[in-house]
This record gives structure tokens, sequence and C-alpha cells, in this order.
């Protein structure tokens, strides 16, 4: 007899069954009790309104935690030299993987950091150079220029045989850093007119560097230095005595009784303004050093960094430098035709890597680039380079914001990326306003419902059509589109731009209307930044808002950051009738055990440090007597706890009445911040939070014309509507905008619209439209005006 087989499927084994990423009780930051289970090797996307626990969540909470988990597996030397991460606020983190985390931070200033040395690309073409370059001059290290050229001599006592014998050695590097510029491409020049009046002796004032008075110390110094005649004219200086002045070494002698080092002025002046970074400079500083330092292209290397012999060395007549110079599309098709058997692994990976460039949209810039002028966008898609052709699986790669300075055409390119990194078997997390990415995820969390405190619970988590059909901020926001307007406002007059060049332009002429809102847009890379940035000068009457980082540590605060916290300091001291440094955390009024900082900090070496609440002030940071003073009933440390809507009708009207405080509160309010609280660490804001603490300062700035470099950053679609009220109020009181946008809801409430293009890099540079939003949709001639007549349904 024949038996019946057993149909039943075989039970699934265990190890398939770990398929969520499970969160229970997570408390980070504004964070309330959050659990959520988030499906691995799926697409999810995170959205919410700006502040309401977006990055909270999956960069500080999930990232933070899978980080410090493969960290603790190395040995606690290697951990030593690696940051040290505290165990999130969260009760059961289940599932995780290995994080990679790809976020928006701008890479490094440096001057030596380049987009070939962030990527590597730089390194394969020096080995390339050193194997393939003709004539050949030396190791890789002789392509770089962050290697500088040294050689030495002596003897060393060697022992032989029981016999201790001194030989002569020498040894020689091969660098392929310029010596006069050392690897920087520029030399910095001090213009001495801007530094003294070679007319008038010291003693008749000739120095005209801030903070050098007559009478001063610093003055005094030269003046009473007795290495030359004070009373002479500087003009009328010997070269002994001019170089005494300028450049003198550092030297201890007797002036005017008292034991001081003398130094040249010119040295001087370097170290104690130069090093300086220029956005922690006071105004007057900042206005003398744009003043008196000119920054010219260093006259040897013509730019490149790199050494005379570097430059000499070439394949099929192109030297590194010309290759580093070529648009790196170019650069791909140059490497395509090297047919060198020699070298084949390296010159697969090069072109792996130089391919990976172009896709992602980035094939228009250069490896010379310097990679502290790459927008937040640009520096995000960089660090992508090196995990676009990973043969990693089942990792969790963490996005914030992809798209940010992407047109609508490039966001489809980013689109199939993040669904490339899925199909290969990895968990996507990213963290998203734009509803072009929300709309391709598999599994959609939304935070809310508001931000600050009123946000950091979960409104809704499932499938995209669910998040349509709720109720949430985002759902109900999610088909929002705005509309054309019917009428454009009339400009007053115009800021004539002719022959532009900068970067990639191409002797662009435009006139752009004052005294109305005016976008510039244009595919990444189309010359944007470089029209505005290069050719709008900055001075009297332009306030100009970039992307560049707010500067601030733990102790900063929006308080601190805007000024708020003077009128108010004044305020309490003024009706008290003591000093107003009392009320500040910084300084007299700070508690002596935690020095103001509210928490004590406890290093403990590679691991990570633990934070206690300060028990003397209870995490207040102020002293408890400087509490006892009161203004409209509360003290300091109450009204840095208020937020900011509360606050403004504080200091309104009544006792606490103050106007200038009043003033600045407002600003912040107008531009959606007024959940955040006064003494909130700037370090907990997140970026598109930043950004409008960084415009609600400038507010104030006056001027006629506001540059907004791409304000709708980090902002939800509802916040968006906000901006958009904010931008009109601007140019209702008589101001000029222009903004620099992608948003195609900033595009369709515009009076004016100059778009550049057709593409990126050589492909871009020219103007391809100038008209009002109406007249572009209606032409559709340019890839701006395909999708902004999409986005408004024409």
């Amino acid at each position: 007899m024949a038996t019946r087989k057993n149909t039943q499927p075989p039970a699934p084994h265990a190890a398939d069954s770990h398929d969520l990423i499970r969160v229970h009780g997570a408390r980070v930051n504004n964070l309330k009790d959050v659990s959520i289970e988030i499906p691995k090797r799926r697409l999810t996307v995170f959205t919410g309104v700006s502040g309401s626990g977006k990055s909270s969540l999956v960069f500080d909470t999930i990232a933070a935690e899978s980080q410090r988990l493969i960290n603790e597996t190395y040995s606690a030397f290697v951990q030593g030299f690696m940051p040290t991460l505290a165990r999130p606020e969260v009760d059961v983190l289940d599932g995780l993987t290995t994080a990679i985390i790809v976020d928006q931070q701008r890479m490094g200033g440096d001057p030596r950091s380049t987009v070939g040395t962030a990527t590597d690309a730089n390194a394969m073409l020096r080995i390339l150079f050193s194997r393939l370059g003709k004539p050949y001059i030396g190791s890789p290290k002789a392509f770089s220029f962050n290697v500088a050229s040294i050689s030495g001599a002596g003897a060393v006592t060697v022992e032989r045989a029981g016999q201790k014998v001194k030989e002569r050695r020498s040894f020689s590097i091969t660098g392929g850093m310029c010596p006069r510029c050392e690897g920087r491409g520029a030399v910095t020049d001090l213009d001495l007119t801007q530094l003294f009046d070679s007319s008038r002796s010291l003693n008749e004032g000739a120095m005209t560097v801030p903070g050098y008075k007559p009478g001063g110390w610093s003055y005094r110094l030269y003046s009473e230095s007795g290495l030359y005649d004070a009373d002479k004219p500087i003009a009328k200086f010997t070269k002994r005595e001019l170089h005494d002045f300028l450049y003198r070494e550092p030297v201890r002698m007797k002036i005017a009784g008292i034991n001081m080092t003398y130094e040249g002025l010119i040295p001087r002046i370097q170290k104690s303004m130069l090093a300086k970074d220029r956005e922690s400079m006071q105004p007057h500083i900042r206005e003398f050093v744009d003043r008196a330092v000119t920054f010219t292209t260093c006259p040897d290397c013509e730019g490149t960094r790199l050494t005379e012999a570097a430059r000499s060395s070439k394949i099929k007549g192109v030297s590194i430098a010309d290759a580093c110079a070529l648009q790196i599309s170019d650069l791909a098709r140059w490497v395509d035709g090297l047919d060198e058997p020699s070298v084949a692994p390296l010159l697969a990976t090069l072109h792996h890597t130089l391919d990976s460039f172009v896709e992602i949209g980035l094939g228009y810039l250069s490896l010379d680039r310097p990679s502290g002028t790459l927008s937040g966008g640009e520096a995000q898609r960089v660090k992508m380079i090196r995990h676009l052709g990973s043969s990693l699986t089942d990792t969790t790669y963490v996005f914030d914001e992809p798209t940010t300075g992407l047109h609508p055409h490039d966001i489809q390119r980013m689109n199939k990326l993040l669904l490339r990194l899925r199909d290969k078997g990895n968990t996507v997390l990213v963290v998203e306003h734009k509803p072009e990415t929300i709309v391709i995820a598999d599994h959609v969390v939304d935070l809310g419902p508001g931000a600050g405190t009123a946000g950091g619970t979960v409104c809704f988590e499932g499938p995209v059509e669910g998040l349509r059909a709720a109720g949430t901020i985002t759902g109900r926001h999610f088909d929002d589109r705005a509309a054309l307007k019917d009428t454009v406002r009339e400009p007053t007059g115009k800021l004539s731009i002719r022959g532009a060049s900068t970067h990639n332009l191409r002797d662009v002429d435009v006139d752009i209307p004052l005294g109305v809102l005016t976008v510039v847009t244009g595919v990444a890379g189309s010359g944007k930044s470089s029209l505005i940035h290069g050719s709008v000068p900055r001075g009297e009457g332009v306030v100009s808002v970039d992307q560049s980082a707010i500067r601030g540590s733990r102790r900063s605060n929006p308080a601190t950051y805007t000024g708020l916290l003077d009128p108010i300091r004044k305020a309490f001291a003024k009706a008290h009738g003591v000093k107003p440094a009392l009320f500040s955390a910084n300084s007299e009024g700070a508690c002596p055990t935690c020095n103001g900082a509210g928490v004590i900090y406890t290093d403990l070496a590679m691991m990570a440090g633990v934070a206690t609440t300060c028990e003397d002030c209870e995490g207040k940071r102020f002293q408890a007597s400087v509490l006892d003073y009161r203004l409209g009933g509360r003290d300091i440390s109450e009204v840095l706890a208020m937020p900011v809507t509360e606050a403004t009708g504080f200091f309104a009207s009544g006792e606490a009445a103050t106007p200038a405080a009043h003033r600045i509160l407002e600003r912040l309010a107008d531009v959606g911040l007024g959940y955040v609280s006064l003494g909130q660490p700037l370090t907990t804001l997140s970026g598109g939070e930043r950004q409008r603490l960084k415009l609600a300062t400038h507010m104030a700035d006056k001027g006629g014309v506001y540059v907004l470099d791409e304000p709708t950053t980090g902002l939800h679609l509802a916040d968006v509507e906000q901006l958009l009220g904010l931008l009109d109020r601007l140019v209702d009181s008589g101001k000029s905008v222009i903004v620099i946008e992608h948003h195609q809801a900033v595009m369709a409430h515009a009076d004016w619209i100059v778009d550049l293009g057709p593409g990126a890099g050589h492909d871009g540079g020219r103007i391809v439209f100038e008209g009002t939003p109406a007249e572009l949709v209606a032409a559709r001639s340019t890839l701006t005006g395909e999708h902004l007549a999409q986005y408004v349904g024409a």
C-alpha cells in the first residue's frame, strides 16, 4: 500500500523569527515612553513636524545603541580612541543589527580636506600615478599634498660583535606638499595699510588694529619697546627697524618697568586674531579681518597644492593635478580609457567609486573641491559613496533627510538608491519630510502630535495608505499642494549681476527684481549658490542666512544665542539693584558645585561618562541666593524654563515688561519656535530648529535684501506653510527676499523665478528661464518647469 506523504511545510527555523527591531520605553530628549516595532529588511520612513522626536528615536536611540554595542566588542585599548557613547534611556532594544549612519553633519572644514581625500579616490589616484606616471618621481607620498618633503642625516651608534660603532645615516621622504602654501592652495597676505598709517609715528597713534589704542598695553608694547624711535613716522623706518616692528621673533624684555614678551606685529595678529574661526569673532574684529586679510591663489602651485615634481609626472599627458581638477564624470571616462593589466584591480575599484559619484548625482563635482564648501545634502551623498557598492547585507542604514538640497528630478534617483539598498536585504531607516520619498516606504512611523514637549509620541504606525487616512498632521498635509498665485507683486527695482563666472557659471547676466519674493532654482550643481553667494555682495543692506552649522556647546541655548539673555539679565538687575552678571549661569551667578552646567560630568575613560544632576542647585544652574531675586513672580531659572510663547506674554506687559526681550521673542515665535524653552541646550535642537533659530537672529539685522539658502531644510509640510507666511511678511514690510530653493511649494509661491541649468557642473551654469511661476508652468521648457507643472496639477 502507498503511504500518504505529510504535506505540511517544515517549521520555520528559529533564526528566521528575528524579523523586527523592538523598541520599548524610549525616553531620549522629548520621547515619552515610545514603544514601536520596526520591520527588518524593509524601508521605514519616520515623519513628523520638526522637533517631534524623529532624530531622538532613530539616531539617539536605535543607531546610538547599535554603535555602542559594536564599540564594546573592541579591546579597552582600542575603545580609548573611539567616541564614548552612553546607553540611551530606553527599557528594551531588541533585534538590532549593525548600523551605518549617513547623517547631514558638514564635513570637516580643514583646508586640506577635499572630496578626493574624503572618499579615498585621491589615495587610489596617487597609487596609480606612482606606478604609471612618467617620469617616475617616487612612492604615492610624492603625490600627496598632505605630506611634506623632508630629509635628514646624522650619526647613529650600532652595536656589532660587542663593539659600538658609529655610522652615518641619512633619510629623505619625498612628499607632494607645495612648500609655499603647505598644501592649502591659497596664501594669506596682510594688507599693511590696514594695520597702520605709515605717515604717522607710533606716538601720534599710527596703529589702526582693533584693541591697539594709544595708552593701552598692546600699544605700549610697541611704542615703548626702544627698538625704534616712537616719534619717527613709520614710513621713515630703516629696514632693520621695520623688520623689528613687523616680524621680530618673540623675545623677553623690560618695557615700562615690566617684564613682557615682545613680538613683531604681524605674528602677534596672526596668533591672536587669524587663528580663530571667523564666525566666533566679535563683529568689529571680523570686519577688520575681512578688510586686512587677502586670500590669493598660491603663485608657486597655482592652487593645485602640489609640488612642481608631482605635477610633472603624467599619464597620457594628464598630471594628478589635472585629473583632480576634472569634473568627476569626465575623470571617469578618462580612467575608463586606461588599459593597464598591471594595475587592473586598482582601475576597477577607482572606476566603481567614480561611477558611484555620477550615479548619486554628484558627477559635477571635482576631486579637488574642498570638503568644507559642500552643502549639507552634498556632504551626505559623498558619505553614501562608500556604501553603494558594499557587499554587506542585513545591516541597518540610517539616513537623515537624504533629499536635502535635491531638485525633484534628483529625488527620483535617490529613491531608486534607497530601494536598491533595501532589496539587497538591508534595513533602511529614513528621517524624511518630502512626500516623494515617504510614498515609497514599506512602513511609516509618524511622530508628534506637536513639537518639543507637545511631541514625543507615536501618532501613526503602518503603511503609507493608512497614513493618508489617519488624522495626524502629516496625514492631513500629505497631499497638500501650494497653488500658483493669481497675481504677483510688482518689483520696486533690480539688482543687476553682470558677467558672473564663479565656479561653473558661464558669464551669466541677470537682473534680480527687488521688493518681491525671488526664487533661484535648478538641479543640484547647476550654479545657484555660485550665482547668489558669489555675486550678491555681502555688506550693508544684505543679510545672508546660509546653511553653515550653528556653533554652540551644551552651555549655549536660544537665550544666549539670540542675545535674549542680555535684556532679561538687565531687567532682573535693575529691579533689585544688583549686577547683571549674577543672572548668567556662565558668570558670577553660576552654581559653584557644577559651574553653572546644572549637571556634574564624571569621566570614566573608555566607558561612557556619567552625567548626574547637581545636588546643590538641583539642575537649576544658579546659586541659591540668585534664585531669591524675582521678576514678575518668577526667578531666573523659571524664566529660562519657559517656552517662547509663554515668555512672549510674560515680557509683554506688567512688572516684567521688557520691550527688547519681547521683540526677540516675537521673532522666535514668527519662525515657528514657540514651543522651544529659552534655556534648552542648543545641542538638543534638531537641524530644522537650528536653521530657524539662525533665521530669527538675522531678522533683527538691518538690511533691505535677505538671501536665504534652502530655508525649508528639515521642515515638515505644515511648517513650510508657516515659513511661506513669514517670507510674505518680510516682503510686505518692504524687504527684498532671494531664496535658493528646490521645494515646489516655495517656487509656486514666488513672484519671480530664476532657473539655472540645464544640467549640473559644466552642463549647467546658464540661465534657462526667468519669469513668473505661471509662465514657467505654461512653458514647461525646463526640468523645473515640468516638475512644478506636475506639482500644481497643471
